[in-house]
């Protein structure tokens, strides 16, 4: 990945956070954007996670639900294990007999079914449920994401991103630090609906919630 083309735009709930971008053709498994937005340091730098959970914290201090468990999506552990440890200090109210919150991951099954294992079902089944997803432009992750909890039993209490280009998915708000108008002139277009595929111009990269492979 050329750095000399990362350009940086920072969040309007922590000026400290900043996401890299840069622009070109890229394919994602549901769209094609003109946008790849490198999420890794926030993913895997302590730091960076730490700084990410405290600024996710606050809306759920003003929601005043609880959270059992949060479903952690697209390699968002390190944040979601730091989201938990500040809830519990700010005193969001957990129904666990200990007390804490659990983070999770789904696994995907054959032809992409999301499922979690049954050692996991105690951890989502009649737990207030917090998804933590990085990023969504078509939503069909979330959706499925959604659809998974509800089948095993968990009770949705809110949607964090670190970007999103639309507010609310089957009814939940999606609070994220950046979106959409927050990434000058990005983009999503359904694949066949691609103006650069329209022109000929080549994917560039192959994008998706763990990073960036060049064709």
């Amino acid at each position: 990945m050329d750095e000399s083309r990362i350009i940086k735009y920072y969040s309007p709930k922590d000026p400290r956070i900043a996401i890299k971008v840069i622009n070109g053709h890229f394919a994602t498994p549901n769209s094609h954007v003109n946008s790849y937005l490198d999420m890794t340091t926030m993913k895997t730098r302590a730091n960076e996670a730490e700084r990410i959970a405290v600024a996710m914290t606050t809306y759920y201090n003003l929601l005043d639900k609880p959270i059992d468990t949060i479903v952690s999506m697209d390699g968002t552990g390190v944040i979601g294990a730091y989201l938990a440890k500040e809830l519990t200090a700010a005193g969001v109210l957990s129904t666990n007999a200990h007390k804490t919150i659990y983070v999770v991951t789904p696994e995907f099954g054959p032809e992409g079914m999301m499922i979690f294992r049954d050692n996991l079902k105690p951890e989502i089944t009649g737990k207030n449920v917090l998804l933590l997803v990085a990023s969504t432009s078509t939503g069909k992750t979330i959706n499925a994401a959604l659809n998974c909890i509800a089948y095993y039993g968990g009770i949705v209490q809110g949607i964090s991103a670190i970007f999103s280009n639309t507010d609310s998915i089957q009814g939940y708000h999606i609070d994220a630090l950046f979106h959409e108008e927050d990434i000058p002139n990005y983009q999503a277009y359904q694949t066949h609906d691609c103006p650069f595929c329209k022109e000929g111009n080549p994917i560039e990269a192959i994008v998706n919630g763990h990073g960036y492979s060049l064709l």
